[in-house]
């Protein structure tokens, strides 16, 4: 392949990784100074500001009334698995899992608590299984936005208004990035370590009042961890959403996610934020476009993510090779770009196909979008000449 010459410009923030992703513009660590640090998570201070998080999380994704919200350990897995063990088992359950991220509650569904009446549909590369087979009588479990597949479900047509199960949503890259039907949510999950680019290890539920219902309604059979448990002996847990957390909580991470949302609210609020993300995408997409050796994943563009953009290699004499060759140009291309810090973690997750990765999320600015696409023809010319 012809050699190209190396970009004189580079993105100003070479950070494009999935997850955790990018701060927002502006972020210091000096920011963070008011942090209740060396305080009891359980004191005054901590509290207020572990509620507050909550409230302003609440205002800004426009969560209808009646919703309420709790922070919880183990980021959106703790989340979204204390929803699952919690709510589950009442009635019929569908799974629908395109990545690998989907797959772990597939697993929770079918080989953890091995519910009996429970239908799975799954799909792989690209490709997200057929929506269509949601049943109106049962529990669904999705993911809004598959992260590591960079799919999304095209619409929410295909779930029931008059369901008389719940859905549970995996929404950890779609919140704050992509606009949600609150009508089609009964509980949303995520962690603030997506969209926001806050520090890892700390999950957000938001319960519907139909979720809420059934928590108060139904017990499950099953024993469930202590830090799952939405329930204590006076019934819902009702300090959950007043910020009075199950576990130790990091007050710098939550300090940091204060200073997220509230840099969120001064760039306009949700509206904002998802336009952010379109321009990101839309620069991404022009750059495709135009580039003849690189392609979307995911070829139906209705379910196409704009946040999180797996992209595939299409030059023929590439695509004929094995996946192992693939990932081999990945793996070196990674390696280049990282050593002139010009893009970093733009790898797609292990699970997924040879190719590249690209965070398009509200923190990231798109004329660093638009600088890194010379960057990545330099790199794929630079991989393809070592090979």
């Amino acid at each position: 392949m012809n050699e190209i010459a190396k970009p004189h410009l580079r993105p100003f923030d070479p950070r494009f990784s999935c997850g955790p992703t990018k701060k927002h513009p502006g972020w210091s660590l000096d920011q963070l100074s008011n942090a209740a640090l060396g305080r009891s998570h359980r004191s005054a201070l901590a509290v207020s500001k572990l509620r507050e998080a909550i409230d302003r999380t609440i205002a800004l994704l426009e969560v209808p009334e009646g919703y309420r919200g709790a922070i919880l350990g183990g980021s959106d897995t703790g989340a979204m698995e204390a929803a699952i063990w919690s709510l589950l088992g009442e009635r019929p359950v569908d799974v629908f899992a395109w990545d690998t991220f989907g797959a772990r509650w597939l697993k929770d569904v079918r080989d953890e608590l091995k519910l009996k009446d429970a239908n799975v549909y799954e799909a792989k590369g690209g490709l997200t299984p057929d929506f269509s087979k949601a049943r109106k009588n049962a529990d669904i479990v999705f993911t809004w936005n598959a992260t590591a597949a960079g799919a999304m479900i095209p619409d929410t047509d295909w779930i029931p208004d008059d369901r008389e199960g719940l859905t549970l949503v995996d929404a950890t890259s779609a919140a704050f990035a992509l606009e949600l039907d609150w009508s089609k949510i009964d509980v949303l999950t995520f962690s603030w370590q997506k969209a926001m680019g806050g520090e890892a290890q700390h999950g957000i539920i938001i319960l519907s009042p139909r979720a809420i219902e059934r928590l108060k309604s139904y017990t499950p059979t099953w024993p469930i961890p202590r830090m799952m448990q939405l329930k204590n002996a006076d019934g819902l847990n009702e300090g959950l959403f007043e910020g009075k957390t199950l576990n130790t909580v990091s007050l710098l991470s939550t300090e940091d996610y204060l200073l997220s949302l509230k840099w969120a609210a001064k760039e306009g609020g949700l509206a904002a934020l998802v336009a952010r993300t379109r321009k990101n995408f839309a620069t991404l997409s022009n750059w495709v476009a135009a580039t003849d050796w690189i392609d979307f994943l995911v070829e139906d563009t209705a379910s196409r993510s704009p946040v999180s953009v797996t992209l595939k290699f299409a030059a023929p004499d590439v695509t004929a090779m094995s996946q192992e060759d693939q990932w081999a140009i990945t793996r070196k291309m990674a390696s280049l770009l990282d050593r002139e810090n010009a893009a970093l973690d733009v790898a797609p997750h292990v699970s997924g196909v040879a190719g590249l990765r690209i965070w398009c999320g509200p923190t990231i600015e798109a004329d660093d979008i638009a600088a890194l696409g010379p960057w990545l023809d330099w790199a794929y010319a630079e991989a393809r000449r070592a090979a």
